[in-house]
């Protein structure tokens, strides 16, 4: 194609996800039941921000801590001292604890995860990093995991940082900024890439006294000298991620959702939904703030556009169960600011292609965006791939209100919400 799109014959690997250890989740063409309550665990971003932070300054104390698979390998992680430290599959405890190992003064650590891992570029932190002056060596492939990174005290106090890159990079760099003795101003080059998530970290930062200022593309955040005696006591808010799936259930099935524990001034990109879901498919969230619950309420006498036209740069982890719900109701779409999403646990853009298929909708992709080129029936057996990505399982799953289907992997969900497919249980009944 002449537009930069990508060949549509491309296909990722199945992963091995057709090995028959693997099992498979059944979804009965269901319908969603009316005014059903679900509880969501701590938001998983939040929740790997603040085990950090509780291991390099002490004072905090955490609730409502995430019950996701990558919050316990991190927090496991952090909890041993052991010198070869295997993150599996978690992204984001690769790229913190790049950092945190970095100022453990005299501790050579080899920090290391799966094969897909192991894929996951991580050059521009190391670079970082090591212009910092850390002493980091890759030990297979160069700009990719695994690592040997050897411990030192940071004295430079200037960095500049490609802004396109994932955010997780920069918030490594964040929490370990007020440990430095002259702590960090970060430059970031260009133009800034999933801002939200950024800006999240800033403000827990701030939440615990370390001060910081985010001024054009300039961060700046001081040395933390005047430790807190007393604890801080730190309430997770539930994770506006796993609540996108319940919206697009909401959207589908035209029934009212109730999701504790969320907040009306979050500081989750995510959050980002509530507007999305109302302006496109006219689902209006109601906050009631004394119980700290939003309900998911379809608004009976919207009209759904013609077409979607989103830029998702601040919160591209969601774009997977908009463009499901966009598919399953036939509603064309064209999503920018995606260039994240192809060094995810797979390739998202190839995989929601492949994948969307299955449900009638034939798209096509670039480095940065996706759209919808044309609508048909969906296939009579669909059986949708995961690729090990846990947002692939949750954002196809919706579609049950519209066909039966089958996800390959149910416990991918492990990743960042345990609960996934019990909670469904509360919201759905089979169409008898």
């Amino acid at each position: 194609m002449d537009d930069g799109s990508f060949n549509t014959a491309s296909e990722l690997p199945a992963s091995g996800l057709q090995l028959p250890y693997l099992k498979i989740m059944k979804l009965e063409k269901s319908q969603l039941k009316e005014n059903q309550t679900i509880q969501i665990s701590g938001s998983k971003s939040i929740s790997n921000r603040l085990l950090i932070l509780e291991s390099l300054f002490s004072n905090i104390q955490i609730g409502n801590l995430s019950n996701s698979q990558d919050t316990s390998l991190l927090k496991k992680a952090l909890s041993e001292n052991t010198e070869v430290v295997d993150i599996h599959h978690a992204g984001t405890a690769m790229r913190f604890l790049t950092s945190y190992y970095s100022i453990q003064e005299g501790k050579t650590t080899i920090l290391t995860g799966s094969k897909r891992m192991k894929e996951r570029p991580i050059k521009n932190l190391v670079t970082a990093l090591q212009n910092l002056g850390v002493e980091i060596e890759y030990l297979e492939n160069e700009g990719f995991p695994p690592l040997k990174i050897k411990g030192r005290k940071i004295i430079q106090e200037k960095v500049d940082v490609p802004a396109n890159i994932s955010s997780q990079f920069i918030t490594s760099l964040l929490l370990i900024a007020g440990k430095l003795e002259n702590g960090l101003e970060i430059n970031l080059v260009g133009e800034v890439t999933s801002r939200s998530y950024i800006e999240m970290t800033l403000n827990i930062l701030t939440k615990f006294g370390i001060r910081n200022n985010f001024a054009g593309n300039t961060i700046k955040v001081e040395p933390f000298i005047n430790h807190q005696s007393s604890i801080i006591n730190y309430e997770v808010e539930s994770d506006w991620s796993s609540a996108s799936y319940f919206y697009s259930f909401a959207a589908l099935g035209r029934k009212t959702i109730h999701l504790k524990s969320f907040y009306k001034k979050s500081t989750q990109g995510d959050s980002a939904i509530a507007k999305i879901y109302e302006d496109f498919f006219g689902i209006k969230t109601i906050f009631t703030e004394d119980e700290h619950k939003i309900t998911l309420q379809p608004d009976p006498d919207f009209v759904f556009p013609e077409k979607i036209f989103l830029d998702m740069n601040n919160c591209p982890d969601i774009a997977q169960t908009l463009c499901v719900t966009a598919a399953a109701l036939k509603i064309p779409f064209e999503i920018s600011g995606l260039g994240t999403l192809r060094v995810k646990e797979t390739d998202r853009l190839l995989a929601l292609h492949q994948e969307l298929k299955k449900l009638g909708a034939e798209t096509e992709f670039t480095d940065l965006t996706i759209k919808s080129i044309s609508f048909s029936k969906p296939e009579d057996n669909i059986s949708i791939k995961t690729y090990q990505d846990h947002r692939m399982a949750m954002a196809f799953a919706p579609f049950c209100l519209i066909k039966e289907l089958h996800i390959e992997d149910e416990d991918v969900v492990e990743k960042s919400y345990p609960m996934f497919w019990e909670d469904l249980k509360i919201i759905l009944t089979e169409n008898s």
